[in-house]
C-alpha cells in the first residue's frame, strides 16, 4: 500500500506548478522544464485522485449494499459498481508505484553510443553498419540529432567501430536498452553453399557526462599527438592533427583522428572519455547498491547477449523478455523498434517493483 501523504503530494505538486504557470512569473529559462514536469504530473493525477477517493467510494457503495431496505436495482448496480472500482484501485496503485519508483537522474541525458564488429570477420563489420543504420532510422523518426564523433571502416564496406552522440529529449532512458551483444544470422553474399553464418557486434549506450557531472583532472591525462593515418587527403596525413588521451587512475585510452584540427579531435576525445569514465563510475555504484543489478534490464552489461536477428526466419528476438517479432525488416528499419523498447521498458519497471516488494 502507498502511503496517502505521497499520494497528496503528486496532487499538492500538480496544483502548485499549475498556479506558477498561469501566473506567467516563472523565469523563461525554467518554463519548459515546469512544463513537462506539469505534463508528466498531469498524466498520473487522475490515478492518484482516485486513489485517494476508493476508501470512501467504497464504503459508500458497500453501505448500498448492506441496506436491507434498499432497493435491489441499485444494490445490484452497487456490486458491479465495487467490482469495478478494485479492479480500477489495482491499476490506480500499480501506476503511482511506477510513477513513484526512484528516477535514474541519467535518463534525461544525451548518449554516445559506440558500436563495435565482434565474431564473425567481414560479416560483422556489416552487420555493425546495419545496426547503425537501423539506429540512423529511429533518431530520425524520433527527430532526434545523431553526430558521428569517430568511425572506422572495414574493406567490405562496413564498420570495424562506429562512435556517434544521440542528442534530443530523454534519449539515454531510451537507448539504454540497446548496450550488450547484438547476434545475426544470415547467409552472407560471399557464401556459395548457402550455409548460415552467425556474426556479432557489441553496442555500449553511454550517458553524455557534462563537466559538472564527473570532474577529471589534467594531471590525470596523458595527452599524446601523432600523424593520422586515415583517409582525409594529404592535409590530414602531414600534420600531427591525431589525438590520443588516456586517464591514467583508470587506464581509459580514446584515440581520434577523424578531424584535420587537433584541437577538434581533442575536444572529440574527451567527450568520448568523460563518458567512458562516468559510466564506470555509474556501474561501480549499481554494483554497490544492489549484486541483483547486472541480471536487470538495462543494466548496460555489454558481455550479455540481449538480441539474434535471424535472416532467413525474418524474425528478431529479444532474449531479456523471451520477446521474438516475426518483422525483421520493419525492426530494422525503425518502424517498430518502440513496440520492443517498450516492452523491455515494462519488465525493467517490474523488476524494479519487486526489488521493493
Amino acid at each position: 500500500m502507498i502511503p496517502k501523504e505521497k499520494v497528496e503530494a503528486i496532487v499538492s505538486k500538480h496544483n502548485s506548478i499549475e498556479k506558477e504557470l498561469a501566473s506567467g512569473s516563472i523565469d523563461p529559462k525554467n518554463f519548459a522544464e515546469k512544463s513537462k514536469e506539469y505534463s508528466e504530473l498531469g498524466d498520473i493525477l487522475k490515478n492518484a485522485k482516485g486513489y485517494l477517493n476508493f476508501t470512501k467510494e467504497k464504503k459508500d457503495l458497500e453501505n448500498i449494499i448492506n441496506d436491507e431496505k434498499g432497493d435491489q436495482e441499485m444494490i445490484n448496480l452497487a456490486k458491479k459498481e465495487l467490482v469495478e472500482l478494485n479492479k480500477q484501485y489495482e491499476i490506480n496503485e500499480n501506476k503511482l508505484k511506477i510513477f513513484l519508483l526512484p528516477k535514474d537522474l541519467d535518463d534525461k541525458k544525451n548518449a554516445i553510443v559506440e558500436i563495435r564488429a565482434g565474431t564473425g570477420g567481414l560479416e560483422a563489420t556489416l552487420f555493425c553498419s546495419d545496426l547503425f543504420k537501423m539506429y540512423e532510422k529511429v533518431c530520425s523518426k524520433k527527430k532526434w540529432k545523431m553526430e558521428i564523433i569517430n568511425i572506422s571502416k572495414s574493406e567490405a564496406g562496413g564498420f570495424k567501430e562506429i562512435i556517434f552522440s544521440v542528442t534530443g529529449s530523454d534519449i539515454y532512458s531510451y537507448l539504454k536498452y540497446e548496450s550488450g551483444v547484438h547476434r545475426v544470422q544470415r547467409v552472407p553474399d560471399t557464401e556459395t553453399q548457402g550455409r548460415v553464418h552467425t556474426s556479432a557486434a557489441t553496442v555500449a549506450v553511454l550517458p553524455e557526462a557534462e563537466e559538472v557531472d564527473i570532474k577529471i583532472k589534467e594531471s590525470d591525462l596523458r595527452i599524446d599527438v601523432f600523424r593520422s593515418g586515415g583517409p582525409g587527403g594529404q592535409s590530414v596525413n602531414t600534420t600531427d592533427s591525431a589525438v590520443r588521451i588516456t586517464h591514467l587512475p583508470s587506464g581509459a585510452v580514446v584515440s581520434q583522428q577523424d578531424e584535420k584540427s587537433q584541437h577538434k579531435n581533442k575536444a572529440k576525445a574527451l567527450k568520448i572519455l568523460r563518458a567512458r569514465v562516468y559510466e564506470a563510475e555509474r556501474q561501480k555504484k549499481d554494483k554497490e547498491r544492489s549484486e541483483n543489478r547486472k541480471n536487470q534490464i538495462g543494466s548496460g552489461d555489454r558481455s550479455e547477449r540481449i538480441r539474434t536477428y535471424n535472416f532467413p526466419q525474418g524474425r528478431v528476438t529479444d532474449h531479456r523478455i523471451n520477446l521474438t517479432l516475426h518483422k525483421l525488416d520493419e525492426f530494422l528499419s525503425g518502424e517498430i523498434h518502440e513496440e520492443m523498447n517498450e516492452s523491455l521498458r515494462l519488465k525493467d519497471q517490474n523488476l524494479k517493483l519487486q526489488e521493493l516488494n
